[in-house]
């Protein structure tokens, strides 16, 4: 049954499409912001990819709960669950979605690197360590809402890493990677898995059984528990840099001519003319009048109002 589907992402997605197309961004910024997208991208693929394969085989059973994208915070401990399938026998399987569209290499001891294409080989974090950590948050968890085995300290917890079906993965001689499969071979592999129960677990499985409506309502009791993150949030170095204005250089008032520089007055050819001496604009017999009535300050010229301040 279907408790939970994945988040909506899509305004994450917006936000940092939206950045791309800012013109302030650094370089630094600009790699964040390049990584990040293809991250949410192909994360939200492989994550529905993956989900189609385990709802396709669980979401009209009875005897498995599903819950998807699930963000669980205890004693300021963060787990992000990709997948979490609940069995009647109080079996939990984490499911571990890497989006990995190239080649997987997993070494004797457990590390993990891809390939994409021709390019060079990247080692990254183990899934399955990362699904550990999550695993002692959820048993935190558990406990708080009062959810546990009967005959066990604490649940049956089972890691599985999921990745792309296109993927080719590169396996090592002694460590184990039974765990590691490919999306769609999921249903498969469950129930080849629960084949090889040991006869302590089929039996503990037993005893741990519990009703539909039981494990549909403490499934919903964990699912109510996620804490969605903030699809709008960015980190602090992610914040606009404060854009400089150029103030423009302050242009000096006009100095009024010494009266050794001015020219003698002639009011006859002034009158004729009524144009501005700085803007060349006409003027108006009021503004010229003006400055025949001041003709040291105006230097003997006549000047529009607003170049009249000039000699202020």
């Amino acid at each position: 049954m279907l408790i939970k589907s994945a988040d909506d992402k899509s305004k994450r997605l917006k936000l940092l499409e939206d950045l791309q197309d800012s013109n302030v961004l650094d370089r630094v910024q600009r790699e964040w912001l390049s990584k990040q997208l293809w991250n949410q991208r192909t994360g939200i693929a492989g994550e529905r990819d993956a989900a189609h394969y385990i709802d396709s085989h669980y979401r009209d059973r009875d005897t498995h709960a599903v819950i998807h994208d699930l963000r669980i915070k205890v004693d300021d401990e963060v787990a992000q669950i990709d997948h979490l399938v609940i069995s009647r026998g109080m079996h939990f399987y984490l499911l571990e979605t890497k989006s990995f569209n190239g080649s997987l290499f997993i070494n004797d001891h457990g590390e993990f690197s891809v390939k994409y294409g021709s390019d060079a080989v990247y080692g990254i974090p183990s899934p399955l360590e990362q699904s550990q950590r999550q695993a002692n948050v959820l048993t935190k968890l558990l406990q708080k809402l009062d959810i546990g085995s009967r005959i066990r300290s604490t649940p049956h917890f089972h890691h599985l890493v999921l990745v792309h079906p296109k993927a080719q993965i590169t396996r090592p001689e002694k460590f184990d990677t039974s765990h590691v499969i490919k999306a769609d071979s999921f249903a498969t592999w469950h129930t080849k898995f629960q084949g090889k129960l040991s006869v302590g677990d089929a039996i503990s499985a037993i005893f741990d059984m519990r009703r539909v409506a039981t494990l549909k309502e403490l499934a919903q009791k964990i699912a109510l528990q996620h804490k969605p993150i903030d699809l709008l949030e960015l980190p602090d170095f992610m914040a606009p840099k404060k854009l400089i204005v150029l103030q423009p250089y302050p242009i000096k008032a006009q100095q009024p001519p010494s009266p050794s520089t001015i020219n003698v007055f002639q009011p006859a050819e002034s009158k004729k003319r009524l144009i501005c001496k700085s803007c060349s604009a006409k003027i108006t017999i009021q503004e010229g009048r003006f400055c025949w009535n001041n003709e040291r300050r105006f230097g003997g010229g006549q000047y529009c109002r607003e170049h009249q301040r000039e000699f202020i």
